[in-house]
């Protein structure tokens, strides 16, 4: 463990260095995020997930940057060209880029005009020509004339070449054109000539010029894209008249000839060598902005989505609708079992309305469904419709339209394969349908967050870093949520601190091999789940019906003996603290602070004893879109709808008003103060009024505001 590494950490998250340190030991000990947030909040200062993550990217990032710096060492070294000034200049880098300044002059080149020249004999010309003394360079040339270079003009243009790599070597240079990138640069966009109608949704762009310093990252990625695909010229660049003068300003100190040809070799330096190498630097500074505020989003947008409230365990009819292949419907069992599947045709062509309802009504009360669930792709408005007006309950039923975003991936997956060998595609989206209603989280980590449809531009971002993210979403979702183990799927088994696949298939064979487990320390008995596993997962998994009600709570079994201790002290059971709070009031946590179980520890026990194994997620809301509108043809300016709110980006938020296309908030429109990032008014699936502002029907685009309807 690096102690400067750790102080540098320390100043720029404004933490404790004991913090730092402490939290590195324990990724050294392979705990994981989740487990060291939820308990081990003595040993971090109580540090949340979001600093836990950062310590680790920081250390990651110096650690990177210190092999970089050994390498850099090592082959400079290996030149014989490394001086006690330099190596200390290289010790005290502290960027990547002062490490890649301070290489550039040494680094291995291939043949370029600089080098070739050298090659010539004509460095010390160089060398006279950058003195800039006064005399006639034409002269000085003449005397480094040999069988490689004829003319004094060409010897110029060597020396030239060879000035030119040195300025652009120069860290005092390319520090003076990043500050003037860093101000003044634009980034500036044209049409590729003949690629105008191809290219019409880049359209915006074909003659855009904006402050780069104000682009904003959505628009940047927009940029980088139509450049991808073949639409767009864009280039990252200051006035080069301005450009040229700064640097001037700097290296031409000759009012001479000799001064004049330092110009020259610095305008084609500039050009060809300063201007490009800075502008790639720049375009990769801001498109790893970019990335990450775009992966940022996206990953706040599916934790919101992974946290959704579910249903619960309720007996589901489900719906896949559909015209003229039907609507697929599946029973499924308060686990989510299949229990009965088959194809109804209430829509045209077929129009079956009478058979398809007394169908559903037979199936409800047959399978005691509780409530139904409807996919929200085609048809589903009809089918909804058609639920709600031509079948007759008994008994209330509730109608929940469902998102079937990735329920086509999941249905063609190894894991929907692996599930449901004997059905097809149709019946397993259908399955999907349901389990989202039941329990959002269980289904959805089954498929790849990239297919789900809350992000955007994600697959132009940084696909390691956005994966890295992604995972983090999801592992710190299911944690926080906590696991049945008894009852869940091996899928999200993989998720809880500790497990991973092969674990959490170890555990899911153990079911099947020995029935549920009936106490968390049976998990003991499950293959090659040692202490290290038992001591990461235990916390987070969940045993309903233990002899020991604990099992049931995020309660960490290390603590168990804490909590017995309690009920002794007060004369009564483990089970009476949890269902009596005034046996709980009765409780001093100070009384039990021991130099391992501080008061972070016992306050959070306190607050589980209160709710033991309860559901963070909150409860489900039922909606109902609005009836005057079945599709986009339906939908006036002026008319104030219902929606849901799908997806959530930098420019704002898109709305589901009951029609196949969503509608567009622009965080303009969000709210009567002005704003700069959407999700500080909606959150993903919120429920929310809009006002319908303007229908493109030929483009499939709605405009819609919130101004002045959401309190």
């Amino acid at each position: 463990m690096n102690d400067n590494h750790i102080k540098i950490i320390s100043t720029n998250l404004k933490v404790e260095q004991w913090q730092v340190r402490n939290t590195l030991h324990l990724f050294d000990e392979a705990a994981t995020i989740p487990f060291i947030s939820r308990y081990r909040k003595e040993k971090t200062g109580s540090l949340d997930e979001v600093a836990l993550m950062e310590i680790k990217k920081q250390s990651e990032k110096l650690v990177e940057m210190d092999d970089r710096r050994h390498t850099i060492i090592e082959t400079i070294t290996g030149l014989g060209l490394l001086t006690p000034e330099l190596e200390a200049k290289i010790n005290q880098a502290v960027t990547m880029t002062e490490l890649d300044d301070l290489y550039l002059p040494y680094k291995p080149k291939k043949k370029t005009r600089g080098t070739k020249a050298k090659e010539k004999g004509l460095e010390p010309l160089a060398n006279l020509i950058m003195a800039q003394r006064d005399g006639d360079p034409v002269l000085l040339a003449g005397k480094y004339l040999n069988d490689q270079v004829e003319t004094e003009e060409e010897a110029l243009e060597g020396a030239r070449d060879i000035i030119a790599e040195w300025i652009n070597e120069d860290q005092r240079v390319r520090n003076l054109l990043r500050n003037l990138f860093d101000r003044e640069a634009y980034v500036i966009s044209t049409v590729v000539k003949k690629k105008e109608e191809e290219g019409v949704k880049f359209s915006d762009y074909f003659d855009f010029c904006e402050p780069l310093r104000k682009c904003p990252s959505h628009r940047l990625m927009a940029l980088f894209r139509g450049e991808r695909e073949g639409f767009l010229r864009v280039s990252i660049q200051p006035d080069q008249i301005e450009a040229v003068n700064r640097i001037s300003a700097a290296v031409v100190k000759g009012r001479n000839p000799n001064g004049e040809q330092v110009k020259l070799a610095l305008k084609d330096g500039y050009t060809r060598l300063l201007e490009p190498s800075i502008e790639t630097e720049y375009r990769n500074i801001f498109k790893d902005k970019a990335d990450e505020e775009a992966i940022r989003v996206f990953a706040d947008n599916l934790q919101q989505l992974l946290l959704m409230p579910p249903l619960g365990e309720k007996n589901i009819l489900a719906l896949d609708p559909g015209f003229r292949s039907g609507c697929k419907l599946v029973c499924l069992d308060r686990q989510g079992n299949l229990l009965h599947n088959e194809t109804i045709f209430p829509h045209p062509p077929q129009r079956e309305t009478s058979i398809a309802a007394k169908k559903i009504k037979s199936l409800v009360d047959a399978y005691k469904t509780d409530a139904i669930a409807i996919g929200n792709g085609t048809a589903s408005r009809e089918t909804e419709y058609f639920i709600k007006n031509y079948v007759r309950f008994d008994r209330d039923i509730e109608v929940y339209v469902v998102s079937e975003n990735g329920a086509s991936v999941y249905s063609a997956s190894d894991v929907a394969r692996e599930e449901f060998p004997e059905y097809d595609v149709t019946v397993r989206g259908s399955v999907s349908i349901g389990r989202r209603l039941m329990d959002p989280l269980a289904e959805l980590v089954k498929i790849d967050p990239k297919s789900i449809g809350v992000g955007q531009y994600q697959h132009d971002v940084d696909q390691k870093k956005l994966q890295e993210s992604l995972d983090h979403v999801v592992i710190s979702c299911v944690n926080r949520v906590g696991v049945q183990v008894n009852t869940s799927s091996r899928h999200l088994l993989t998720y809880v601190s500790g497990l991973g696949p092969a674990l959490a298939k170890n555990v899911t064979a153990y079911i099947r091999e020995n029935g549920p487990f009936k106490s968390r320390d049976e998990l003991k008995k499950v293959p090659r789940l040692g202490a290290r596993a038992f001591e990461q997962a235990a916390g987070f998994l969940r045993i309903r019906g233990s002899v020991n009600p604990l099992d049931d709570s995020a309660v960490h079994p290390e603590t168990y003996p804490v909590v017995e201790r309690m009920a002794a002290d007060i004369g009564c059971t483990v089970a009476d603290l949890i269902h009596d709070p005034v046996k709980r009031a009765l409780i001093k946590p100070e009384k039990y602070v021991t130099p391992e179980i501080g008061m972070p520890t016992l306050v959070d026990i306190l607050s589980e004893l209160s709710k033991p194994g309860r559901d963070p997620r909150g409860k489900i809301k039922l909606f109902e879109f609005s009836q005057e509108v079945q599709k986009i043809e339906d939908v006036k300016p002026g008319m104030i709808l219902p929606g849901i709110v799908t997806n959530i980006t930098r420019f704002g938020a898109f709305v589901d008003i009951g029609v196949k296309q969503d509608g567009l908030v622009h965080v303009s429109q969000m709210a009567d103060k002005f704003i700069t990032d959407p999700a500080e008014i909606v959150k993903l699936h919120q429920h929310v009024k809009v006002k319908v502002v303007e229908v493109d029907v030929p483009r499939k685009r709605i405009q819609l505001t919130m101004k002045g309807l959401n309190s």
